[in-house]
């Protein structure tokens, strides 16, 4: 089993901004991805947190990202905010969006905000939570480099393009949080595999012949397998009108990748769409809410979407997140 060191969520945190200004980020751009970090890690999402650091480091340094690029916010239309990330990261254009677009939303009762020219912005559950934290339910769309195949075919098309969708309590919470890919499993997840040399389950990859693979080295060479058929590839082409046409961002097929330093800013894109529930459910929203979640907890066994996380993020703040000391020792050396 691998070595682990428990960290703190704050010294999480720390370590990422001090990595990131260090491989040349100002302290605007590091300081919301390396909140997002530790959010990331207190959900237990460890495959997109301190184990991206480095990977974003070396596209600091190899110029896929621009440490030193300042969101620039538009308003087009009176419900709508336009965020051009510069080829910067996207956690800093999608935060300076959300300033614009949470009043917008509250006050027309619906608004939306278009991300372009962005970069990977990590877990899409973290962005939306935070607009469901400020009362607003939220859905959130983001591209990604091509890595699905559409169905009967070998190339890949789209990208594994999260979808999610977080809804808030009424009490400055999340009442429910779905976040989920178009593909079987994350792609950071089958690269977490061949860094450390394991195999992948079958049914999570194909291999560039179209056939099922083990392999992480020959999956990353080939594409993702699609959640549920051709419904995952459904879902992606979705994500991609939604995050890539909707905010004039580059589509996945024409995208750099996520990982190494093979080509340019990969200039992919992110869309948010914030409703006021009070405005749209004549006063119902929190009890329909509430009796749906309420039955589904009710039964036992049953799973509600975003439980598993809010459960870890309380077990993260009261006693720290156990990373890979191997992560560490990456970041520490930077």
């Amino acid at each position: 089993m691998a070595e682990t060191e428990t960290l703190t969520l704050d010294e999480i945190e720390a370590l990422a901004f001090e990595a990131l200004i260090r491989a040349g980020a100002t302290e605007a751009n590091a300081r919301p991805l390396a909140r997002a970090t530790a959010d990331t890690e207190a959900d237990g999402v460890a495959s997109h947190g301190l184990a991206y650091i480095p990977i974003y480091c070396e596209h600091l340094a190899c110029g896929k990202v621009d440490g030193s690029a300042v969101p620039r916010i538009t308003r087009p239309r009176p419900g709508l905010v336009v965020a051009d990330a510069g080829t910067g990261f996207a956690h800093g254009a999608i935060a300076a969006g959300f300033e614009a677009l949470i009043p917008a939303a509250r006050e027309q009762g619906i608004a939306a905000l278009a991300v372009r020219e962005s970069y990977n912005c990590g877990v899409l559950g973290v962005h939306t939570r935070a607009l469901a934290e400020a009362g607003l339910l939220a859905i959130g769309f983001t591209n990604a480099p091509a890595s699905i195949a559409p169905s009967g075919g070998k190339r890949p098309a789209v990208g594994t393009n999260p979808i999610s969708l977080a809804a808030p309590d009424g009490e400055g919470g999340t009442a429910l949080l779905i976040d989920q890919s178009a593909s079987t499993i994350a792609k950071s997840e089958i690269m977490k595999h061949a860094r450390e040399g394991l195999p992948i389950p079958e049914g999570w990859a194909l291999g560039p012949d179209g056939q099922p693979t083990t392999d992480p080295g020959i999956a990353l060479k080939g594409s993702m397998a699609p959640s549920g058929g051709y419904k995952g590839v459904g879902l992606a082409l979705m994500v991609e009108t939604m995050a890539a046409a909707m905010s004039g961002a580059t589509l996945g097929m024409d995208a750099s990748p996520f990982s190494g330093t093979k080509g340019g800013p990969p200039r992919t894109g992110q869309f948010f769409i914030a409703i006021d529930p009070a405005a749209s459910s004549g006063g119902a929203y929190a009890e329909r809410i509430g009796r749906l979640v309420a039955e589904i907890r009710d039964e036992p066994g049953a799973r509600l979407p975003g439980d598993g996380r809010r459960a870890m993020r309380r077990r993260g703040a009261r006693d720290g997140v156990a990373v890979s000391r191997a992560t560490l020792d990456r970041i520490r050396a930077i």
